[in-house]
Order: C-alpha cells, then sequence, then structure tokens
C-alpha cells in the first residue's frame, strides 16, 4: 500500500501543477480565465491527495504486501484477498435510483420523490444482505 499511496500522491502533486499551468493559461487568452476547468483540476487534486493519504496512513497498520517489495514474484501475493459477495442485485437498485435522482435535478425536483424509496431499499438490502435469505452468514 505504501507503493500506491506514493502514486496517488505524484498524481496529486502534477494534477496540481497542471492546475496552476491551465489557470495561467487560460488567463492570457483573449477569452479571459476559465473557471471550470481549472476548479475540475483542483478537485481532482483534492481527490488523488485524499486517496494517496489513506493509502499511505493505512499502510502504516498493515504488514506490508508483495506490492511493496522490488524483489517479490506474482505468487507472493496468492491467497486470500478479502470477501466479496458473490452476486448482489443491491447495486442496480441504488443505479436506477441515483440515476432517476439526478434526472430530477434536470426534469424537476419531484422526481426525487419516486427515486428516493428506491435508493432506500436498494441501501438497505445491500447493508443487510447477508442477514437474510440464501447467503445468510450472521
Amino acid at each position: 500500500m505504501k507503493e500506491q499511496g506514493k502514486i496517488f500522491l505524484g498524481f496529486a502533486v502534477f494534477i496540481l501543477a497542471m492546475a496552476v499551468t491551465y489557470g495561467i493559461w487560460t488567463s492570457k487568452s483573449d477569452i479571459g480565465f476559465e473557471a471550470a476547468g481549472t476548479t475540475a483540476l483542483v478537485l481532482a487534486t483534492g481527490l488523488c491527495a485524499m486517496i494517496g493519504y489513506y493509502l499511505a496512513f493505512t499502510a502504516r497498520r498493515v504488514d506490508s504486501g508483495a506490492g511493496d517489495n522490488p524483489e517479490a514474484e506474482v505468487a507472493d501475493d496468492a491467497g486470500e484477498q478479502g470477501f466479496f459477495a458473490p452476486h448482489s442485485w443491491q447495486p442496480l437498485a441504488l443505479a436506477i435510483g441515483g440515476a432517476l435522482a439526478f434526472c430530477g435535478v434536470i426534469f424537476g425536483w419531484w422526481l426525487l420523490w419516486w427515486s428516493l424509496p428506491i435508493i432506500l431499499i436498494g441501501l438497505y438490502g445491500w447493508v443487510f444482505e447477508f442477514y437474510r435469505g440464501e447467503d445468510q452468514n450472521q
């Protein structure tokens, strides 16, 4: 995880440099300063910095993986990587509810009344899917 953290922090520095360059470059044009692209690049810097900080912070608390060892082989990282749900319909419900919610911003806020129950049902089902049904393990 240490190496991934360094990579994301490096991305953050690069994107910040590109944001400054883009802001200066567009301010010297005939149109003037272009705020949308500069804002997007600054926000991307923040996202990369948050991910890089999280990975670097977590790397101090966990054992080093094979990705942190330059002499490691592919087989060194074999084994269980975690628990993943075998199948789930809940992300589909959340995606449909989220799409309707974003359409509500475009077509009218009344559409949120239809999307909110779908989002809540999908979220509830995803959180509690291993507490009931055939995949119950609690």
